[in-house]
Order: C-alpha cells, then structure tokens, then sequence
C-alpha cells in the first residue's frame, strides 16, 4: 500500500510471496531482472500486457515521497500520519536515518530533538529505535535504498493564509479526498488535527459533519464549507 504501485495489491504480493519470489520490500524492485527466470506471464491471472504494466508501475515507483518510503518499513505505531510528521520534521532520507541510528544508541540529545517535532513521543521513538537497533532491519532498508529513492520532503509554506493555523476536516468533501486535503493544508503550513478544540482555528465542514461540527459551535471556532475554505487559501489572506 505504501508505495501504491498499480496491479500490486494484496493477491499479487501473496502469491510472490508463497513462490519465493517476493521476501523483503527490496525484492519488488528486482522481480523484472528476475523474470526471465520467474516467468511471471505464465501465471494464472497474468499476462504479456499485464506483466509489462506491472513492471513499468514498479519503474515509476523507484523515486517515491519521502513520508511514504518511512510508512512502508513497516515501524509500529509509525502509520501515515507519524511519517508524514517525521518526514517533515527531518526533510531529507539522509538526516531521518542517521536520527533513528543515534536513537537506536540511546543518543539522548537525538532522543530529545526528535521528541520535539510535532506529534512524535515516547512511544513512536521506542518503536524507531527496536526497529533499527535490529541488524536485519537495517539490512533490509539498506537494501531498499539500493532499489528506490527517497524524495526530500516539500517545506510547508509560510506565508499562505494558513500558515501556522490548526485546521479540522469534517463531513464529505466533494472537490478532493480527505487524505488530499490535508496534504493541501500542510503544504501550506496549516497543522491538520483529528478533533476539536480551543486550539483550533478552523473547521472545515462537509455535508455529514457530526459531533466535531457541534463541538466546533460551542467552542466559537470559525467554521468554514469547503469552498470558503478554498476562497480563503485562494485569497491568501484570514
């Protein structure tokens, strides 16, 4: 899922995965230097066509979001959001990866400075640290990053009308998905929160919009419908 490649899904990887073909994330990226001997079209399901598409998906995959190459190692209590956080939080592979080394040593001053970004705790960085103070873990991604490159992660603006705001998503949103909304406000420096409160400067209210609607009324907080949320980052002013 994490590298969202085109005719990949669970029934494909299950099956190169009892054939021995697929063992580690790394093996994906290496199934077409291998079929000549895997001979993946003459599989049930499998054709010249589809085969040919598969690899050219796995091809366009080999530079991939920064976020999601950290999702898809596969770290406890490292989900989407805790990438997206972390990716942030370090911009490049290169820096992320020597924090989770040093933290895997105990480094506490590393320990602290990650401890720091936004939405990181104890929790997450002990699961950083089992995850890459095992040798085989850090076998596999070395192995990974042999086959894929990790893009540096974009800079959130600073200068957009949101810039530094607490946004809330609530209800459908009928112009984007929900995961794209929210990728939206943190390009433009807005923090995407999953409930409301006193921090939060915005609700964003589609139709369906329930309790954090109400919650939002209560409080005060300025409730916008999802075209004047997109008025208000289009007009570049609050």
């Amino acid at each position: 899922r994490a590298f969202d490649i085109e005719g990949l899904g669970e029934k494909q990887i299950m099956l190169f995965f009892e054939r021995g073909w697929v063992k580690e994330p790394a093996d994906i990226f290496t199934l077409e230097a291998r079929n000549s001997n895997i001979r993946l079209e003459e599989e049930e399901g499998f054709g010249e066509l589809s085969v040919r598409n598969l690899f050219n998906a796995i091809r366009a995959r080999r530079q991939i979001a920064l976020e999601r190459f950290i999702y898809a190692l596969g770290m406890r209590h490292v989900g989407e959001t805790t990438a997206r956080a972390l990716a942030r939080g370090y911009g490049s592979w290169e820096a992320f990866h020597d924090a989770c080394l040093q933290v895997a040593r105990a480094d506490a001053e590393t320990r602290a400075e990650m401890d720091n970004l936004d939405q990181i705790g104890d929790t997450v960085i002990d699961s950083i640290a089992a995850y890459f103070g095992e040798k085989d873990n850090c076998e596999i991604v070395e192995r990974l990053t042999k086959q894929v490159r990790p893009l540096e992660a974009e800079k959130p603006a600073s200068d957009s009308a949101v810039a530094g705001k607490t946004v809330v998503f609530t209800g459908a949103l009928e112009k984007m998905t929900r995961d794209e909304a929210k990728a939206m406000a943190e390009r433009l420096g807005a923090k995407v929160a999953g409930s409301v409160s006193q921090k939060t400067d915005y609700v964003v209210a589609g139709p369906g919009a329930g309790s954090k609607l109400g919650k939002a009324k209560d409080l005060g907080v300025a409730v916008l419908s999802e075209d004047e949320w997109f008025d208000l980052v289009r007009r570049g002013a609050a």
